[in-house]
């Protein structure tokens, strides 16, 4: 049935399924992107698709997921293969899959699965000429294509900052470094520089504890929690909501910032930590959530990159208390010892590397406005309801 140049069709007279293979040996980098249920798992010189490939999560945690690739690749059998026909825009697709949420449906209950048939009888609506549907996809990729160049451009600063921390804090090639060393109860370090604790530098502020019924499902006061920490970024798109009347009766210290360096306190992620990106929402501190407040100017910078660390976070873990439910207090994080090097040199670090994070918070905020544009067009273009 077709509607003002938009046909009604089922979704195999669009795309091929079938299933994976078993993946061949793999290496870190390589000619040829290896697809599981969770994306890109490694490389390969070998391939089972030559063209533009949609690729589905088959089975399990990622059951529906979707990735999309032009050229060459090997998907395993954990995914799905989706073979574009040539009457259509493979990325068009893409979108409509995605519109779609196919983790809808699955079925099965304790091991997710989505199958080929599922796939082949959905019914979909999508432009009768392919320029339409090559145009519709050409917007939503600018948007995305801007998204990845962002998470690209903040890859390069992080990894920036973290050299130059290397550089200053591990192997000691800071600024009027003399060389000169002396022992210490971990070993040598540089004159100067003495064993000292996070707490000289930072003090940790819980959370505030909210009441259950104080949470509800949308609004404009969010709660950060624990889960809320993800990839040493706060998720702030993803959290609960309060009431303004539960705002008025809270003291400001449990008020979250843009910059604010947080810290989970318990549970099985205990230690994992994240920047808060720009945003003008109002953002409030839960319980067994920890903020660092700076006693040195810097402080948090220099924390940020010395807390993200593998050894300080088994450090972090290894102070937990707990074995089912592992805690960690805040004086207890305050009290973790660090190498402590004079105020100045951490000053000298914080002013270099401010603008490398300011500039990563600032992509990281245009991504979410980014997100958010492509997700309310998402719809409208992939429902006619916008002509392009």
């Amino acid at each position: 049935m077709s509607t003002n140049g938009w046909i009604d069709e089922q979704l195999e007279s669009a795309i091929e399924f079938r299933n994976g293979k078993s993946s061949p040996e793999r290496t870190e980098k390589g000619e040829n992107p290896v697809y599981g249920g969770n994306g890109i798992i490694g490389y390969t010189s070998e391939f089972n698709c030559d063209s533009e490939t949609i690729i589905v999560g088959r089975v399990g945690a990622y059951c529906g997921s979707l990735y999309f690739n032009k050229g060459k690749c090997w998907v395993t059998d954990n995914a799905i293969i989706g073979k574009v026909k040539n009457h259509c825009d493979g990325k068009f697709l893409f979108y409509l899959l995605k519109k779609l949420d196919l983790n809808n449906y699955r079925s099965g209950s304790s091991q997710p699965l989505i199958n080929q048939s599922t796939l082949n009888s959905i019914e979909v609506k999508l432009p009768s000429d392919k320029k339409v549907q090559t145009r519709i996809a050409a917007i939503l990729s600018t948007l995305d294509d801007k998204i990845d160049l962002n998470r690209q451009i903040n890859t390069t600063l992080e990894a920036i900052a973290q050299g130059l921390f290397k550089e200053w804090f591990v192997e000691f090639r800071f600024p009027a470094a003399t060389g000169e060393m002396v022992v210490s109860e971990i070993g040598p370090i540089p004159k100067g520089w003495r064993v000292g604790s996070i707490g000289e530098l930072s003090y940790v502020q819980n959370g505030f504890a909210f009441k259950s019924n104080d949470f509800i499902d949308t609004g404009e006061i969010g709660v950060i929690k624990i889960k809320n920490i993800n990839g040493n970024i706060v998720d702030i798109l993803n959290t609960q909501y309060i009431e303004q009347n539960i705002v008025n009766e809270l003291n400001n210290k449990f008020k979250v910032l843009p910059e604010s360096l947080l810290i989970a306190m318990t549970g099985a992620e205990v230690g994992k930590i994240g920047l808060v990106p720009y945003t003008d929402q109002d953002l409030w501190l839960n319980q067994r959530v920890g903020m660092f407040i700076e006693r040195t100017e810097y402080a948090n910078w220099f924390l940020y990159l010395l807390l993200a660390t593998d050894s300080y976070q088994e450090t972090i873990r290894n102070s937990a208390l707990g074995s089912a439910q592992p805690n960690i207090s805040g004086s207890a994080i305050e009290n973790i010892k660090i190498l402590m090097p004079s105020k100045d040199i951490i000053k000298e670090y914080g002013a270099i590397v401010k603008p490398l994070f300011e500039k990563m918070l600032y992509c990281i905020s245009e991504n979410h406005k980014l997100s958010d544009i492509r997700d309310n067009l998402l719809p409208k273009l992939m429902n006619g309801e916008i002509e392009v």
